[in-house]
């Protein structure tokens, strides 16, 4: 079985050690998922499982292109969809659930989200700038600086950093450690914090790169 699975983060809490050591863990209720469509090199370019999370109720807020993707196959709609890579799309079916069985503790997982949007800010919250003297008298407190020549080339480098919209954009965070599996309740309980508000859509995968043995 293929280590990925969609899931809500529900919060942060911690757990305690049998030696007393504290860790800080993101609750994440994740699953159970189903296989909707399988891809395969020879009509898609590509193996790979799509999967469904959370069914919809309301149908008629489903596009009718979407409904017959779905009763393609005999499927409820789902509001999430996700494309995972496999090597072989042939040994699963379509319908098949995913749960966070498929995990156990000690697997290190990559965990992507959507950050929490902070609306648009200043390069001091935005970039951590230093600003300028506080005291009274300057009329240079928050502002970015020099942002580019009078003269030569007299216009404003591409990738300056300046104030604008933060946060709300796709974050993965690398090489996180499960720590529980409770499969009775669907949750996941990994080490650290993960992208995103409460309530959130979460994608978790084994993770990509190699670590590191201790």
């Amino acid at each position: 079985m293929f280590k990925a699975i969609l899931g809500k983060k529900i919060g942060m809490s911690q757990i305690f050690t049998p030696e007393g050591k504290v860790i800080p863990v993101t609750v994440i209720e994740a699953g159970p998922c189903t296989v909707v469509q399988k891809k395969n090199v020879a009509s898609d370019g590509y193996n790979a499982l799509q999967m469904g999370y959370q069914k919809i109720k309301k149908v008629k807020n489903v596009t009718k292109p979407m409904l017959g993707h779905f009763k393609k196959n005999n499927l409820d709609p789902f509001k999430v969809l996700k494309e995972v890579k496999v090597e072989n799309p042939d040994e699963y079916e379509i319908g098949q659930e995913v749960t966070v069985e498929a995990f156990a503790e000690g697997d290190v997982v990559d965990v992507q989200g959507k950050s929490i949007g902070k609306g648009f800010q200043g390069v001091m919250k935005r970039y951590n700038f230093g600003g300028g003297p506080a005291s009274h008298g300057s009329n240079f407190h928050r502002e970015p600086g020099s942002i580019g020549m009078c003269e030569m080339p007299a216009e404003t480098p591409k990738g300056r950093k300046m104030p604008g919209r933060m946060g709300g954009k796709k974050v993965t965070v690398q090489g996180i450690k499960v720590v529980r599996v409770m499969p009775e309740k669907h949750l996941l309980l990994v080490a650290g914090a993960v992208p995103g508000h409460k309530n959130s859509t979460v994608f978790l995968r084994e993770s990509t790169k190699k670590q590191k043995s201790n």
